[in-house]
């Protein structure tokens, strides 16, 4: 279960740049920035539900 939560971790930081993201999410505004970062949070949430629930 460690090596998925590093292989996800590593997938997540080689594709997504903080910076470059960030710079997207101001550019399309503050609002669909908003729902972006809530649908990823709740995106990663059920992931993580969804990986634990199978102990």
């Amino acid at each position: 279960m460690k090596k998925l939560y590093s292989v996800i971790a590593l997938f997540a930081i080689t594709l997504l740049s903080s910076c470059e993201l960030v710079g997207d999410i101001f550019k399309a505004g503050a609002y669909t920035g908003i729902i972006i970062v809530v649908i990823i949070i709740a995106l990663v949430l059920w992931l993580l539900s969804k990986f634990r629930g199978r102990r």
